[in-house]
């Protein structure tokens, strides 16, 4: 922090929010639990903890659970550090070793995260009350790191028992065996706030042994929507697979579109609209410009780019990712539509509300063809100033006879796959 540096890199939009409140429980040392929504970047948050670590750390050759070589605190380390002394072999560990991460599912077990009697040890000839019979689980193996449990109430209850001494004392006990670990470690959890009804819940003990309890949200501004889709999405491949170019006012009609469906009355709020559903419809425009191009026979050495065009068949496909009110059955893709034609007329308004569309319109009366009057403006207003691929040109004229069309100054017929804009 003193330094200036990123401490969260690829996270957006919480840098006044959320993220003050993790560096606060960091410091603290608190255990933290991260409640949000589907799709809000949780565990994404989790996994850029570990570049917080130390770069390297030493721990005893062997170790199941990392000891410390100047406090050794399993049996097995204890009998070598009384055997070979300042000889106890080391090996560093780099910090991405000492991240461990569970999804908690119905059928995980305390043996999975906690550990259980090793059979394999047994049957060498050990006896069952030799400690080092005991197979540690990922907790304990994670000792001196962060250790993540996403989705906290699918885990069973009698499940979560066994994690209260590991919050609180920071003890393990196995069969029988209670042994005092000294573990060194920061548990990061997710939860949805619905799971706490649908599906589960977390015990009241439990929620009590977590440090911070954290609230995450969706980009709140359109701009943290915007950097959120060009940053995660791929729109584009390198070496032989064709790419495909995704304007951006065809980045700003989709977050616009993300932001609608979270709004609109017709979604189950409780469950969310997820960043993937922005996502999944930039590739999937991205993918609809490179199928299109190559029906209608464009050339293959030139980057296809989308277009307005693109964006409606994508609908069908990001129907599943919202979850709508009862009242809604069979409206779906009718009510994505919608919002959809709202966030193509509002990002029009925003892009081209005050432009000088009469040369456009213009054409419609002699002919529609030759140059365009005022396209290099209408270009420059839509981030494309200075190109010249006509691609582009024609993504910034279908946008804007789009934008008129739902501003009711063109009319639009729409058949077999074509769309005719006419006065």
């Amino acid at each position: 922090m003193r330094a200036g540096q990123d401490r969260f890199p690829g996270i957006v939009g919480f840098d006044q929010t959320v993220l003050p409140h993790v560096e606060r429980a960091l410091v603290a040392g608190h255990d933290i639990i991260l409640l949000g929504e589907r799709g809000q970047g949780k565990t994404r948050l989790i996994r850029t903890l570990v570049g917080l670590l130390d770069e390297w750390t030493p721990t005893i050759t062997g170790c199941e659970i990392n000891d410390h070589p100047y406090s050794p605190a399993c049996a097995r380390c204890r009998r070598l550090a009384a055997k070979f002394g300042d000889d106890l072999p080391v090996t560093w560990r780099g910090k991405d070793d000492r991240y461990g991460e569970k999804l908690a599912t119905p059928d995980t077990s305390v043996g999975d995260l906690i550990g259980d009697i090793d059979p394999v040890k047994v049957a060498e000839g050990r006896t069952l009350g030799d400690p080092e019979t005991i197979h540690f689980g990922l907790v304990p193996r994670t000792n001196r790191g962060i250790f993540s449990l996403n989705e906290l109430p699918d885990l069973a209850e009698r499940i979560q028992v066994a994690l209260l001494n590991v919050l609180e004392e920071r003890d393990i006990g196995v069969r029988g065996y209670s042994l005092r670990l000294p573990l060194d470690i920061v548990l990061v959890a997710s939860a949805n706030p619905e799971d706490y009804t649908n599906r589960g819940r977390i015990i009241t003990p439990l929620k009590d042994r977590f440090g911070a309890e954290v609230r995450t949200h969706y980009p709140i501004s359109l701009e943290d929507e915007l950097a959120l889709i060009t940053q995660e999405a791929e729109v584009s491949w390198d070496g032989k697979d064709p790419g495909a170019e995704l304007p951006e006012h065809l980045v700003e009609v989709i977050a616009r579109f993300t932001r609608l469906v979270r709004e609109s009355p017709a979604a189950d709020a409780r469950s969310g609209v997820s960043a993937r559903f922005a996502i999944a419809a930039a590739e999937a425009a991205a993918a609809a410009a490179v199928r299109r191009a190559a029906l209608v026979g464009e050339a293959a050495d030139e980057i296809p780019v989308a277009r307005v065009c693109d964006l409606p068949p994508i609908v069908t496909t990001l129907r599943g990712k919202v979850e709508f009110e009862v009242s809604e059955e069979g409206r779906e893709e009718e009510i994505l539509s919608h919002l959809l034609r709202r966030a193509t007329a509002d990002t029009f308004r925003a892009r081209l509300g005050g432009a000088d569309l009469t040369g456009l319109l213009a054409k419609f009366t002699d002919g529609g063809t030759g140059e365009v009057p005022g396209l290099a403006r209408i270009m420059a207003r839509l981030g494309m100033e200075g190109r010249e691929s006509f691609g582009e040109a024609a993504a910034a004229i279908e946008f804007a006879l789009e934008g008129l069309y739902l501003l009711r100054r063109l009319s639009k017929d729409t058949s077999d796959g074509t769309a005719v804009y006419r006065t």
